[in-house]
């Protein structure tokens, strides 16, 4: 692994160099600054996943909900301070600052470590690899505010997911292939209740297992996988939908007749095309209004401004 003064040089000539660097993302962004960056990033995260295969899920999460809150700019790892309302109080972001300790230093900016160790953790479980666009800079402030009500929520119908994704400039199809991202990790109790004791579009026996560790009362925190491999990147989510066995009331809706039917149904059986969309939709959700060129900063360290 790459040494900590081999970190300090990437950080002080990325610095240097920021002042004159493109406003594009390019994945060849830190070539001639730090190309020991990228593949030090995948090692430590490669270790992470190896270490508790359930980080790789969290770590996606982490860039899913950057992006869709006020573009991706790393603003949900920093913490709270007096003029700073940190997206991590946010009730989606809880319990997601595992990041931090992938995220030593001032090697890349902080939001470009994040859409790197998305891919990463993605193809550490099995799933594709895709040319991560870099460039991007760290914001210096956050908003609770716009991550409480830009997330899409786990009790939304089709409509209102629709119109979510609508808004960060994604369509119907990178509505469903990103939820495939479900495909990994878990979800607490707490937020899918409701859909296993009060909802008609859900297995019956799926509904009665979910209960054995979801009581109507209390255990908002126990969790249950997103689908029956959480730790493999696979097509189980999709089929588990057409099953009626989505965990959430938000996964079930993509398969309940309405215009994502079809979507679900290709994917449930066509990895390939799961594989290959995910990707492209990875990258385009990556693009959402990042900073560039002299905006932001490359904060020294990710939890805090410079």
């Amino acid at each position: 692994m790459a040494s900590s003064s081999t970190f300090s040089l990437c950080g002080y000539l990325l610095l240097v160099l920021v002042a004159t660097a493109s406003s594009s993302l390019t994945p060849s962004y830190y070539d001639g600054v730090c190309p020991n960056a990228l593949p030090t990033i995948k090692r430590v995260v490669e270790a992470a996943v190896y270490r508790e295969r359930r980080m790789g899920a969290s770590l996606l999460r982490l860039h899913f909900h950057d992006c869709f809150v006020n573009g991706c700019d790393a603003s949900i790892l920093l913490d709270p301070s007096p003029t700073i309302d940190s997206e991590k109080n946010a009730l989606p972001n809880a319990n997601s600052s595992e990041v931090d300790k992938a995220c030593g230093g001032a090697v890349v900016s902080c939001a470009d470590i994040l859409a790197v160790v998305a891919r990463d953790s993605v193809v550490a479980l099995g799933g594709p690899t895709w040319a991560v666009q870099l460039g991007r800079r760290d914001s210096t402030t956050a908003s609770r505010t716009a991550a409480e009500t830009d997330l899409p929520s786990p009790f939304a119908d089709l409509p209102e997911l629709i119109n979510g994704f609508k808004k960060q400039g994604l369509d119907e199809k990178d509505l469903v292939v990103l939820s495939g991202a479900h495909t990994l990790g878990f979800s607490k109790c707490g937020a899918f209740k409701n859909r296993i004791y009060n909802e008609t579009n859900v297995d019956p026996n799926f509904a009665q297992k979910r209960r054995s560790t979801c009581p109507p009362n209390g255990g908002d925190g126990n969790l249950a996988p997103l689908d029956p491999t959480p730790a493999r990147f696979d097509l189980a989510y999709f089929t588990n939908l057409k099953n009626k066995k989505g965990l959430l009331h938000s996964d079930q809706q993509l398969f309940n007749g309405g215009s994502t039917d079809n979507l679900v149904n290709t994917y449930s059986s066509n990895a390939p095309a799961f594989w290959n969309d995910f990707a492209n939709s990875m990258v385009k959700m990556g693009n959402i209004k990042p900073l560039t060129g002299n905006q932001g900063q490359v904060r020294l360290n990710c939890k805090m401004v410079n």
